[in-house]
């Protein structure tokens, strides 16, 4: 695997687990961008709503989109691979506790 699969797998959780620490299980993009920044992970808007595009494809998350900025909220599924119970390729695992 290469460092940015490494990279991308690991900002896709960061955006997961940050979902799953919201009031109401949801974020907009530009939370998410900062929850990001604050790991570490100085990424572009786009590449926010690639990962978000990706994570929907995946149905980890849902999309809704309002005046133009893209609002993510965790599904069922989305929690159980935050918090580790389930597994999804492309999605780095998190620490046990």
């Amino acid at each position: 695997m290469s460092f940015k699969d490494v990279l991308k797998e690991d900002q896709r959780l960061v955006i997961l687990r940050s979902l799953h620490e919201m009031d109401g299980y949801e974020a907009n993009e530009s939370i998410l961008d900062s929850c990001l920044d604050a790991y570490g992970h100085k990424i572009s808007r786009d590449a926010v709503r690639t990962h978000l595009a990706w994570l929907e494809e995946q149905s980890l998350i849902t999309i809704r989109t309002v005046a133009e900025c893209q609002i993510a909220t965790l599904t069922g599924r989305g929690e159980d691979v935050a918090t580790g119970q389930a597994r999804v390729p492309g999605v780095k695992r998190p620490r046990a506790k």
